[in-house]
């Protein structure tokens, strides 16, 4: 998996992983437009460019094993890397990309991950991931599920 750098168009591998606790003390609301310490009773993932630590997006889910389910709680990337003067594409679609591959480990040609979008940005998850309107919330099920990950977990 990898993101590019929007001005140069040089791809660089990433990690996505486990949030640490001292990971905290570098997510400001103003960077991150949330308060993650909210979270910190949820599971959550970081991601990083391969071998540095600084933090480009951040994803919370919540595991819904009766629904075959991941519901993705809260997703952004860090202040510069969003809107049309961002450094680096591809973050959000990778972490959608990973909590993808854990619905599939977890619950095979059932999986289904789904979101709750801000009104304002619901078209662009609908025109960008191909999620479906499932009432109140946004989802992707197999194959939508597939065809994210084809996209996204390549090396370029």
């Amino acid at each position: 998996m990898n993101i590019v750098e929007v001005i140069t168009g040089k791809i660089y591998p990433i990690e996505i992983l486990p949030l640490e606790n001292s990971d905290y003390k570098m997510l400001s609301k103003t960077r991150y437009f949330f308060n993650w310490k909210d979270e910190s009773d949820q599971e959550i993932y970081k991601l990083v460019v391969t071998g540095r630590n600084d933090i480009k997006g951040l994803v919370s889910l919540e595991r819904i094993p009766s629904e075959w389910r991941i519901h993705i709680r809260l997703l952004t990337v860090s202040k510069e890397n969003k809107g049309r003067g961002k450094i680096f594409d591809k973050i959000a679609g990778n972490l959608m990309t990973h909590v993808a591959k854990i619905a599939v480990a977890d619950y095979g040609e059932y999986a289904c991950v789904s979101l709750r979008p801000k009104s304002s940005i619901a078209q662009h998850y609908i025109d960008k991931y191909n999620m479906n309107v499932t009432g109140m919330t946004l989802s992707l099920e197999v194959p939508e599920i597939i065809h994210l990950i084809n996209e996204f977990d390549h090396e370029d």
